[in-house]
């Protein structure tokens, strides 16, 4: 490979995919090896389906899931569009017969990778894994039964799946906002073979949240809610989520003349 050239403080623009199983922690130790095997099945068959060499690349392996890094001689549009279709075609026609369907989570950054003699690091690899394991890719994953979620970098998307081309339509994209380790980046989703996913900003605890986790600020972030969303109720009419400095009264009569909210700044004077 040509990565055995390169000194290890030496970095190369490379393609990284971050490859994530769903719910890895629910196979048994007796499961483990048969997911990891249909793991390496699908991706290879991808691989030599779009016409990339399995030693053209890098591959390592994380257990529930694999890293790979590939050299820039090699179209990324080819693993966005002829690879990533295989991809879930394989996957897909696999999990028809597999009683436990496996399901991935797919993430692609472009970016400066160092190679040494352990394996591959630097910012590109920490952020395709962190878009693999943001919760808007778990959560698209789950909530639509997919058996596969991509999630693109917002660079990727503008320089490659933006101008579109062979298997690769950016209007089957819907960007989020998401907050990673290194601060809040924008990633763009994809189901393939559907349109586009309805996805929302990624409910992330800030420093502030995460120190107590009992404050009203933490409340309102675990509920999901913002001031004045409604939601519907249970018994056929909007119930009403209140935050922050509102108060919600049902069924409620007052006898006399009543001010809601807080006076700020005012001053009482004497009739």
């Amino acid at each position: 490979m040509e990565h055995d050239a390169l000194d290890a403080g030496e970095a190369r623009y490379e393609l990284v995919i971050s490859v994530d199983a769903r719910g890895s922690g629910q196979y048994s130790d007796a499961e483990k090896p048969l997911m990891r095997r249909q793991i390496y099945e699908v991706l290879e068959t991808a691989f030599a389906q779009a016409g990339v060499g399995r030693d053209a690349v890098h591959l390592e392996d994380r257990g529930d899931g694999v890293l790979i890094s590939v050299p820039g001689r090699i179209a990324v549009a080819r693993l966005l569009g002829l690879w990533m279709t295989e991809l879930h075609e394989k996957l897909r026609l696999d999990n028809r017969r597999e009683r436990r369907p496996l399901g991935l989570r797919v993430a692609m950054h472009v970016g400066p990778v160092r190679h040494d003699s352990e394996g591959i690091c630097g910012d590109a690899v920490n952020l395709a894994c962190g878009l693999a394991d943001s919760s808007v890719a778990r959560h698209l994953l789950e909530r639509e039964r997919a058996d596969l979620v991509l999630a693109v970098s917002e660079s990727l998307y503008r320089e490659v799946v933006a101008p579109g081309g062979k298997f690769i339509d950016p209007d089957r994209f819907a960007p989020a906002r998401i907050t990673l380790k290194g601060g809040e980046v924008t990633a763009w989703f994809q189901l393939p073979g559907r349109p586009a996913p309805a996805v929302g900003k990624q409910s992330a605890p800030s420093s502030s949240t995460t120190a107590d986790s009992g404050s009203p600020a933490a409340a309102e972030e675990e509920d999901g809610y913002e001031d004045g969303e409604t939601d519907g109720g249970g018994d056929g009419d909007a119930a009403y989520r209140a935050g922050r400095d509102m108060n919600v009264f049902r069924d409620t009569t007052f006898e006399r003349s009543v001010h809601i909210g807080h006076n700020i700044g005012t001053d009482r004077r004497k009739d």
